[in-house]
């Protein structure tokens, strides 16, 4: 396949993949999709305006089938979480959770995370960023791919308010690695000497848990803004 990217073709961090989805991610797609899943518009969002409120606001990219996502919405209720996901089905399993824990401070968009920083975040206006496993893009001519690249690490920390940070998180050391080099070289400030402590609040998906059993690795990384 030809990765040259093009104004037209850009490269991508993910690839659309056809999933099955259950009777209840459907349902709670079509039942709760209208209220918690916004439309994508190239205009920034007005944060009090979705949420109904004024809280500290956290984008988490890529939040799969959703579970560790309505762990820290369930726990951080003084917080708002707005999740972007490609994927129908993480999109459905995420609503799915909402509907059952009554969750009313989560909101998706289901769109490129890439250009929903751009256009629909505004500046200085997040209090955190989540990115956890994102696909590590085994193969080497495919790490272009790898979301955690210096251009895309500059436009999250535009977004970031002065104290707000990004955390990262991933089971892949050489992922790991160019994670904390790239960081490391960005305009935000390490919270550790290295990769940090995973907070007690992040939590422990079932795959991680399990890759924890066998004696994997897993490395968390804390930056802030700190101006």
């Amino acid at each position: 396949m030809d990765d040259t990217p093009s104004p037209q073709r850009p490269i991508r961090s993910y690839v659309l993949r056809a999933g099955r989805m259950g009777t209840g991610q459907q349902r709670a797609l079509a039942e709760l999709g209208p209220r918690y899943v916004l439309p994508y518009a190239a205009q920034p969002l007005d944060f009090a305006a979705v949420f109904g409120r004024t809280a500290p606001v956290v984008l988490e990219i890529g939040f799969g089938m959703g579970d560790a996502t309505a762990q820290v919405a369930a726990a951080s209720p003084e917080r708002d979480l707005l999740g972007v996901e490609v994927h129908e089905p993480g999109v459905g399993a995420l609503l799915r959770h909402i509907g059952e824990r009554g969750l009313e401070n989560v909101r998706i968009l289901r769109h490129d995370a890439v250009e929903v920083l751009r256009e629909m975040i505004p500046p200085a206006s997040l209090a955190g960023v989540h990115v956890w496993f994102p696909d590590p893009w085994h193969k080497k001519r495919h790490h272009k791919r790898r979301l955690i690249q210096p251009a895309f690490v500059e436009l999250l920390a535009s977004r970031l308010a002065p104290g707000g940070y990004l955390h990262c998180a991933t089971d892949w050391q050489p992922y790991a690695e160019q994670m904390l080099e790239v960081l490391s070289a960005s305009s935000l400030a390490n919270t550790a000497a290295g990769y940090a402590e995973r907070p007690a609040w992040r939590p422990l998906t079932k795959f991680e848990a399990r890759g924890l059993r066998l004696g994997h690795g897993v490395w968390d990384l804390v930056f802030t803004r700190t101006s």
